[in-house]
């Protein structure tokens, strides 16, 4: 009979893999859909899985020809590095070309995603540039390349600022890309432990390679007065917290609206709403948005509210109702 071989269990702590690594100078591109976890909860598996593979593939492809390497995806987001493990002496203007191609891409997809009966994907990007760790973590069991800094977590806070079809990118990244970039005026933003806000600026192009970042946010929309009570909660780190609040629309447009809330509401607080349009009998829910200003006007605390994932349906009967109070017509 033969004995019974030991078992051999590996030390707890295992040598790293590989301690090789350099502080160097990088520019870290994020970017994430919005309100995809959402949208997955109402489409099959295959579906899903489809949607998603198609969206990475391409972003993936669009980084590889900026010279940038793909450090990891975190569900629907992808980290994008340019200037690690390959040099890059132009680090900082290869990530906003690939930034701006990478939302013109975004309408292809959507093209495609319209044919397949599938709803539309909106993404935001952040960019950041600065000195980060480069080199491989990890142990004999598992090891992986990637940067480690401030400068990557500011990459991501800038991101989670973006609205939809939005690049935003740091007074760094700005300083190294000179008049490479065409962008807007400066935005100061607060980020978590930071004691001075991070200025930021929204990208609209690149002039000398004639691109430029589709604008995908309706704010121009005609807006009218209502009186609509809705329901709304708070999303952090893409959970729904379980709390409802009330609140009332005072005006609404294609894109957002204004409403008076109970309790005041922090910019960029994203949110889930639900509220009646009475005036074409729909019962809208699951719309996201992100509040984009909040104030006190005379005794009530307003806060106007972007749209920032909306249904197809959705978005067609809001525009629908808001249409027929403009003209005063009843539905038809």
């Amino acid at each position: 009979m033969n004995a019974t071989r030991p078992i051999i269990r590996p030390p707890l702590t295992s040598p790293l893999a590989d301690i090789s690594g350099d502080v160097r100078e990088v520019t870290v591109l994020m970017t994430d859909l919005r309100g995809f976890t959402a949208m997955a909860g109402s489409l099959a598996r295959r579906e899903m899985l489809a949607l998603l593979n198609r969206y990475l593939a391409r972003m993936c492809e669009i980084a590889a020809a900026n010279g940038g390497n793909v450090d990891k995806f975190l569900g629907d987001a992808v980290m994008v590095v340019f200037g690690a493990p390959r040099r890059l002496a132009h680090h900082a203007r290869q990530a906003v070309t690939c930034a701006a191609q990478m939302q013109l891409a975004m309408n292809a997809l959507n093209r495609a995603n319209s044919k397949l009966g599938l709803p539309p994907l909106y993404m935001g990007i952040g960019i950041n540039s600065g000195r980060v760790f480069a080199g491989t973590l990890g142990s004999e069991v598992h090891a992986e390349y990637t940067v480690i800094g401030d400068d990557v977590n500011l990459a991501s806070r800038i991101e989670s600022f973006s609205l939809r079809g939005q690049v935003l990118i740091s007074e760094a990244t700005y300083a190294r890309c000179g008049r490479f970039v065409a962008a807007g005026g400066p935005m100061d933003v607060r980020v978590k432990g930071k004691p001075k806000p991070l200025r930021v600026r929204d990208v609209r192009g690149i002039p000398s390679l004639g691109l430029e970042v589709p604008a995908r946010s309706k704010r121009k929309s005609p807006r009218v007065e209502g009186k609509l009570p809705f329901t709304y909660q708070k999303v952090v780190d893409n959970i729904v917290l379980p709390k409802v609040h009330k609140g009332t629309i005072r005006d609404i447009g294609y894109g957002g609206l204004l409403a008076e809330v109970r309790h005041g509401l922090k910019e960029h607080t994203d949110m889930v709403m639900q509220f009646d349009l009475p005036l074409i009998g729909r019962h809208e829910r699951e719309i996201y948005g992100m509040v984009r200003h909040s104030r006190h006007h005379r005794g009530r605390r307003l806060a106007g509210i972007e749209f920032t994932s909306v249904r197809t349906r959705a978005e067609q009967d809001i525009r629908y109702f808001v249409q027929m109070l403009i003209q005063g017509s009843p539905k038809k």
